[in-house]
């Protein structure tokens, strides 16, 4: 038999996210806090926005938020690269660049997202945010290629930067501006489960650190070491293949329905806890978007009528809606405990 009622389809009629303790699972000291800071998470438990819709809302504001931040910092950094043929930066111009051309789809996958489920996509369009989770990462790649190939020219046929004042000036603009949109997308993406937002912030956190490398190419410039500002463009290109491969792990692990570690084991105690389940056999789950899904066995005394046995799987879904951070969905099995069974009861 399989429960239609309203409350067991979504999470939006659950609004008090269980709050456990997420410190313990990074760690402790400055190193924890710094690796916490720079890698690309797709859980932060105690800031969870548990409702669907408010979650795509939350990104696509963030989005909107990032790309007014982006675009006003690569214009005024356009500008000062035509005056002074800095290739650092120019490397940290492409990169701001990068970060127009992939925001756009990004909201355009928010708002997909939100669309119903169809004959055609009956698990909705939530998948999209994954999808542009990968244009992000092409986007990435070539910026560092194109950075590259400008270094490895600079080196061959020096020339001659000028304006350097107003270089330094967009170089730390651009660090302060990038680092607040960084700070804002990997928040906001925390809160709502996306790894695509994380990327995007983590893309203009390296744009942060890049921008601050500038200031390297600019003493370097003033010191009469011209060449030292394509070396620091070659050093930047490295700083975002290393961010790329970082982030593109957490998008290609959930395209291929990969969870965190922790994720089934906090799944599997939820469920377990809850009066009258006995034991849970088998549980799944995997990202669809930025919002997590599950399905799961539990057994149950057999002695139990179908109404009972109904009623406890209906608690284990609520139950697991209300303390699983990001999850909008549990399909619950139910057998009766002890007894082979060849086919699971749907509740």
């Amino acid at each position: 038999m399989e429960n239609r009622e309203p409350s067991t389809g979504s999470a939006h009629h659950h609004e008090s996210p269980h709050q456990h303790e997420h410190a313990n699972e990074h760690g402790s000291g400055l190193w924890s806090r710094v690796r916490h800071a720079l890698t690309p998470h797709s859980h932060d438990h105690s800031e969870a926005i548990q409702t669907a819709d408010e979650a795509s809302r939350e990104g696509i504001r963030a989005a909107w938020f990032s790309l007014a931040g982006m675009g006003a910092t690569a214009i005024m950094q356009i500008v000062i690269v035509a005056l002074s043929g800095s290739i650092a930066l120019l490397a940290d111009t492409v990169h701001n660049l990068g970060h127009l051309a992939t925001t756009i789809p990004l909201i355009i996958a928010f708002r997909l997202g939100r669309r119903a489920p169809t004959r055609r996509y009956s698990y909705g369009y939530k998948r999209a945010e994954d999808l542009v989770g990968l244009l992000i990462g092409l986007v990435i790649a070539t910026s560092a290629a194109l950075i590259i190939w400008e270094s490895v020219r600079a080196l061959s046929n020096p020339r001659e930067l000028t304006h350097l004042g107003w270089v330094l000036a967009a170089a730390l603009v651009g660090a302060l501006g990038n680092e607040a949109v960084a700070i804002y997308r990997i928040r906001a993406g925390r809160r709502i489960g996306s790894a695509a937002l994380i990327a995007e912030g983590q893309h203009a956190r390296t744009d942060a650190l890049t921008s601050l490398a500038v200031v390297v190419g600019v003493a370097g410039a003033w010191a009469g070491m011209p060449q030292l500002d394509a070396i620091i463009g070659l050093v930047i290109a490295a700083v975002i293949i290393a961010v790329l491969f970082s982030s593109m792990r957490t998008v290609i692990r959930r395209l291929m329905d990969g969870v965190d570690d922790g994720t089934l084991d906090r799944i599997e105690t939820v469920a377990a806890a809850v009066a009258g389940v006995v034991a849970v056999d088998r549980c799944r789950a995997r990202w669809i978007g930025h919002r997590l899904e599950t399905d799961l066995d539990i057994d149950v005394d057999p002695d139990l009528s179908l109404q009972d046995a109904h009623a406890i799987a209906y608690r284990v879904h609520r139950t697991l809606v209300q303390n699983v951070s990001h999850l909008d969905r549990a399909t619950v099995h139910v057998n009766p405990a002890g007894i082979p069974t060849a086919h699971s009861l749907a509740v």
